[in-house]
Order: structure tokens, then C-alpha cells, then sequence
């Protein structure tokens, strides 16, 4: 599946459950294991599994098998790797704790030390 059909249907699937605050980050040769990282926000443990799961099945409805999936028992940050795509679906307060985002929120125009 092409790269870009892949996010837009990861960002409807997450959409279609009320995900928010929807962050692509491409790390496309930044990173040796992904190309683009995805983050949400669901506004509970509930919600976050909820938002997941649909990313899960949409995904294999497309026939893109995910890799692996991390977090569905406790529901406060769950990750579905998706090989081209890492999905992040997080609760807001787990999401600012950890900050994830702002490790690849590096100007590319800045030579790496």
C-alpha cells in the first residue's frame, strides 16, 4: 500500500472513533525503522483501545497486516506498527508526560551534532 493511502486511512479510521489532536511526523530518513509516526489522542482509556482497534481493522481490510500492537491491556498509550506507519493513540496526560513528538520536531535544516 502506498505511503501516503496508508496515512490517509489510518488518520479516517482514527477520525471515524473521535480521535483528536491528529500529529503526522515524517522521519522518512531520520529513522531506519519507520517512515512516518502518527499520534492522537482519545479522551479515555476506553476511547484510546477504541481508536486503536479500528486503525487495527481498517488496516487489515486494506490487507496491510499490522506488525505489531503494544498497550491494548492498560488503554492509556496503545502503539500499532504498521511497518511504514508507527500509530501512537494516547490519553492527553500520557501523551504531554512523555512528549515523544518533540524528539522528531527537529528542524531539518539544522546539521545533526
Amino acid at each position: 500500500m502506498e505511503l501516503e493511502a496508508l496515512q490517509n486511512l489510518v488518520t479516517e479510521a482514527m477520525e471515524n472513533i473521535k480521535a483528536f489532536d491528529i500529529k503526522v511526523i515524517d522521519v522518512q530518513g531520520r529513522n531506519s525503522m519507520t517512515d512516518r509516526l502518527m499520534f492522537a489522542s482519545g479522551r479515555s482509556d476506553r476511547q484510546v483501545k477504541a481508536i486503536a482497534n479500528n486503525v487495527i481493522e481498517e488496516a487489515k481490510k486494506a490487507n496491510h497486516q499490522p506488525l505489531g500492537v503494544e498497550g491494548m491491556n492498560t488503554g492509556d498509550w496503545v502503539l500499532v506498527d504498521l511497518n511504514d506507519i508507527v500509530v501512537h493513540v494516547m490519553l492527553p496526560q500520557v501523551r504531554d508526560f512523555y512528549n515523544i513528538e518533540s524528539m522528531w520536531e527537529i528542524d531539518e535544516h539544522t546539521p545533526a551534532q
